[in-house]
Parts: structure tokens; sequence; C-alpha cells
């Protein structure tokens, strides 16, 4: 399984139930990326998308602990015992799913971004994890006001996929 988040310097992700940045660059390559694909998300992730609805083109997994919930247009798991997905699929948030499922993930793609968001969410440094290195860095980019950095990692105990 791989992961894809944007982070901040200081590995925030979100504030308030929202992305910190919207990078028009970032957001080209999560949908280039995960299109087709299985996206697996929280359910507060879900609910703070456009209208509240499902991504387009791919397979909508949604974790949530609220046995009632339903979505149309979307999976919905209860436990990740219930987890039952491709190698090629994305974790995309939010920062409990992250860190839930982070030990079943073998590459993360991550947009850092140079700034500081005043995140109140933040997703794990995997520049401090000894299970995680980094494989791959884009040059910095600007966008939107923003200098990014596309970059991957991947476990240490497994193979990584070349790109």
């Amino acid at each position: 399984m791989n992961l894809i988040v944007a982070t901040d310097k200081n590995w925030g992700i979100g504030k308030n139930n929202d992305l910190l940045f919207h990078i028009p660059k970032d957001m080209k390559f999560f949908r280039e990326t995960t299109t087709g694909k299985t996206v697996i998300m929280g359910r507060k992730t879900l609910e703070s998308f456009p209208n509240k609805k499902p991504l387009p083109n791919r397979r909508n997994i949604v974790l949530t602990r609220n046995r009632d919930y339903t979505i149309e247009g979307a999976e919905v798991i209860y436990d990740i015992s219930e987890l039952n997905t491709p190698n090629d699929a994305f974790v995309i948030g939010g920062s409990e799913i992250y860190k839930l499922l982070l030990p079943l993930c073998h590459t993360a793609y991550v947009t850092k971004v140079d700034a500081d968001g005043n995140a109140d969410k933040f997703f794990p440094d995997l520049d401090k994890d000894d299970a995680w290195e980094l494989k791959e860095t884009s040059e910095p980019v600007t966008d939107n006001g923003y200098t990014l950095t596309f970059c991957r990692y991947c476990r240490k105990d497994h193979t990584c996929p070349q790109t």
C-alpha cells in the first residue's frame, strides 16, 4: 500500500479539517497519481471534499468507527481487518488514518511545502523514522506563492518500486 500527503515544513497536514495549502501543481500530482486507483481515507477527510462526495474515477474506501455511516459512491469499513485493497492503493488521510495505516504502507509520496501552515494536524516525520528512507526528490518548484518539493520515501524492509 502507498500513501500520499502534502506537508508543511513542520510535517503539518491540516487545520480546521481542511488542507493547509491549495497548490495547483500538488493537486495535479495527487490527481495523476491516484486516478484509477483505490484511495483510503477517514470520514472527516471525505467530509472535507467539495460537496462531501467521494473522489471521481477512483475506488473510495472510508474508514470510520461510526457503524451507521453510509455514503453513496464509497465503500465504508469499520476496522482495518476489513481492508482488502490492491498493493497500489493510496492512503490519503487524515492524520489518524495515516498513523493507523503507515505500518502497512511501503511507499510514501510526500509533497513538502516550504512554509509554516500553522497546522493542528500532523503527519509523522519520516526523516526521523528509522523504518523509512528518502529515495527520490524533485527539484524545487514554485506554485501559488509556495516552494514545493515532491519526495518519495520507501520503507527500508520493502523493495521500493522504480518510478
